[in-house]
């Protein structure tokens, strides 16, 4: 027996499909397909709010440098606008990293609901519904690898 996928969740092995706490044979499922919700603007606006928070400190940093170069004052205070700027554009660099990884933590996640769905000889049934698009894409593949001998034979 081939395991194709396991997680606590699911296993998906070429004898037969464990999802959703129920056990399918794999010459059980005639059809098997994927469908995607709606997507969430929620999530969608949170990577816009991580993205302006990586980006509010270099454009305040630039509008300061701009701001001591346009202005006629005394070479101290342009010298202390400069410098204030560069180090405040300088600030986002310890937080980028984290907040980036937010954003890729996001993506992996997706921004809609992802199913998988069977036809059995009862009729259609949800196998999997899952916001994670990641996970999402390893178990369809795992289970398309796994129905692949099934139709050969």
């Amino acid at each position: 027996m081939t395991t194709y996928y396991r997680d606590p969740e699911v296993l998906i092995t070429s004898s037969g499909v464990r999802m959703n706490g129920r056990d399918f044979r794999l010459p059980d499922l005639i059809q098997v397909w994927y469908t995607r919700g709606a997507r969430s603007w929620s999530v969608i606006a949170w990577r816009g709010a991580l993205g302006l928070t990586i980006l509010l400190p270099l454009l305040a940093g630039g509008l300061a440098i701009a701001v001591a170069v346009l202005l006629d004052t005394e070479l101290s205070t342009t010298l202390t606008l400069v410098v204030g700027g560069i180090l405040l554009g300088l600030a986002v660099v310890p937080v980028a990293d984290l907040l980036l990884e937010r954003v890729d933590h996001s993506y992996d996640r997706g921004s809609r609901n992802l199913e998988i769905w069977g036809r059995v000889r009862g009729g259609d049934v949800l196998l999997l519904r899952t916001d994670n698009a990641q996970r999402f894409g390893r178990i369809y593949r795992a289970l398309q690898r796994a129905l692949e001998p099934a139709v050969r034979r």
